[in-house]
């Protein structure tokens, strides 16, 4: 079977059912179930997740991208500061980069205040971390791979004509 189209499609919708897997990959619905635990069971499927435009519900959402400078610590580089930040509950996605910052974060906060003072009392304080730089997401256009629709799309590529 072709695992990485397997998760291509998984991907690209977790809801597909295995029926329909099955058709598209030429296997059995047993075979793809199988090979589906398999893949969630050694960590390859880690979890299963729905894109929620938060602009549509009566949810308040600020989301923050954070740019953190580390230094690394002897035998044991970036790791054990990256568990110290990943573990907050506010710290939905990080990753370590090559560049002029060791760590991007995306945070997850109800208000700019409430993302504003996490960073100030419980990132920023953390030993080994240099510097923090914050950027608030004012609007989403695309989301792991899809776009975000805008009800007043139509109405913003129209220009107004005054004779």
């Amino acid at each position: 079977m072709d695992e990485n189209l397997l998760l291509s499609l998984i991907e690209n919708n977790a809801k597909m059912e295995v029926v329909d897997l099955a058709a598209a990959l030429n296997e059995s619905e047993e075979n793809v179930e199988n090979t589906i635990k398999d893949l969630e069971k050694n960590k390859t499927i880690y979890g299963y997740h729905t894109l929620i435009n938060w602009d549509k519900t009566n949810h308040d959402v600020c989301t923050a991208v954070i740019q953190v400078n580390a230094k690394p610590e002897r035998d044991y580089g970036y790791d054990r500061i990256a568990k110290k930040i990943y573990n907050f509950p506010e710290v939905d996605t990080m990753y370590l980069l090559a560049g002029n910052y060791e760590f991007l974060l995306i945070v997850k906060g109800k208000t700019m205040v409430e993302v504003a003072k996490f960073v100030n009392s419980r990132l920023a304080v953390i030993e080994g971390i240099e510097r923090t730089a914050t950027m608030y997401v004012l609007k989403q256009y695309k989301n792991m791979g899809r776009l975000v629709e805008d009800d007043n799309k139509d109405a913003a590529e129209r220009l107004l004509v005054t004779p």
